[in-house]
């Protein structure tokens, strides 16, 4: 079944708000929701908020630790999202409390993700208002805060804190992606929606669809047991059964993140709006074991369940944007940490 001129251009233009670092509700999942539970912050999910945040001479905020596993080492300000917070109000809380600064979130840097049931969200932001934490008033969340020139001996909690500066610092210097802060819309599930690309050897552009109620991008819901961003696998496997393992299924980036949180276990989910690509796998070995040069094909693999339909782009100026993010993605980075 053929996707029509109309569906074409409606289902373009949710992609071309995708990428404008908009959102929509979901309204439903295509995948994955019968394994699924919904999201209950202190029972199935936990959320962490990290500030990177420098000064005028690109010093980072650090605070000492106050709790007995890591007493008096440093860390960047972070901690858990409590129950009917947003993200941002978490950040902001996690902040004043640690380091007694008030703080603007600017965008987030980062996602890293243990599957559905540890996520960390990373900010970079800016000092508002408040004063610096001392030693006066020190208590359960932190001893005191400081800034930290990156080169002088410091007792760091954990080393992982070393990169999220390095990636805030090089948005602080040149920014590579749009600003990107969490959009306030509800969600139930943590889930993936998912603008799955393929590419053709004459720069063609298509996007898998799920054709019912109406043609529209594949949404699945995370699964314990695998990332957070296997949910693009599980469309692509689902479609393509047969091809599926001829082919690599990689997430780009995030184009938006949805988050609201306040009513508990009801909007405690995430969604989140990514880019993928589908691509022929590893190049073919020849009889002595060398790499085997094979014609990129022309169009994407059949889909082979009919639930399904490949919609080629046409817009011009879309298309040619799916090109350049696929090719040099500048998208919000999501890791899994597995």
């Amino acid at each position: 079944m053929e996707v029509t001129a109309k569906e074409r251009r409606q289902v373009e233009e949710q992609v071309e708000q995708l990428l404008s670092g908009q959102g929509s509700e979901v309204t439903l999942c295509d995948l994955g929701l019968e394994l699924s539970k919904p999201a209950t912050l202190r029972k199935n999910v936990t959320y962490i908020v990290c500030g990177v945040i420098f000064n005028e001479q690109e010093e980072v905020l650090m605070v000492q630790e106050a709790k007995p596993d890591c007493y008096k080492q440093w860390y960047l300000p972070a901690g858990r999202v409590e129950v009917g917070e947003s993200l941002e109000e978490a950040l902001r809380r996690e902040v004043k409390e640690e380091a007694g600064f008030d703080c603007q979130p600017i965008t987030l840097l980062l996602i890293q993700e243990q599957g559905p049931q540890w996520i960390r969200f990373i900010f970079l932001a800016r000092i508002t208002g408040g004063s610096m934490k001392t030693l006066t008033a020190a208590d359960q969340e932190s001893l005191q805060a400081s800034w930290w020139d990156r080169q002088s001996s410091l007792s760091l909690r954990g080393r992982d804190i070393l990169r999220l500066i390095d990636y805030g610092l090089r948005y602080h210097r040149s920014p590579w992606h749009g600003a990107s802060l969490p959009l306030d819309l509800s969600c139930r599930h943590i889930v993936q929606r998912t603008l799955l690309l393929f590419v053709g050897a004459e720069k063609r552009v298509w996007i898998l669809l799920v054709q019912a109620p109406t043609p529209h991008l594949p949404t699945a819901a995370a699964l314990r047991t695998h990332a957070v961003t296997w949910a693009a696998n599980m469309a692509a496997q689902e479609a393509l059964p047969a091809s599926y393992y001829d082919h690599d299924v990689a997430t780009l980036g995030v184009l938006s993140l949805q988050h609201n949180g306040r009513q508990h276990g009801r909007t405690d989910g995430v969604c989140f709006n990514t880019l993928a690509a589908l691509t022929p796998d590893r190049p073919q070995r020849d009889e002595d074991g060398l790499a085997a040069e094979r014609p990129a094909p022309a169009t994407p693999p059949p889909v082979e369940n009919p639930r399904y339909v490949w919609m080629e782009v046409q817009a011009p100026a879309l298309k040619e944007e799916l090109l350049r993010q696929s090719q040099n993605p500048t998208l919000l980075p999501i890791q899994s940490l597995y």
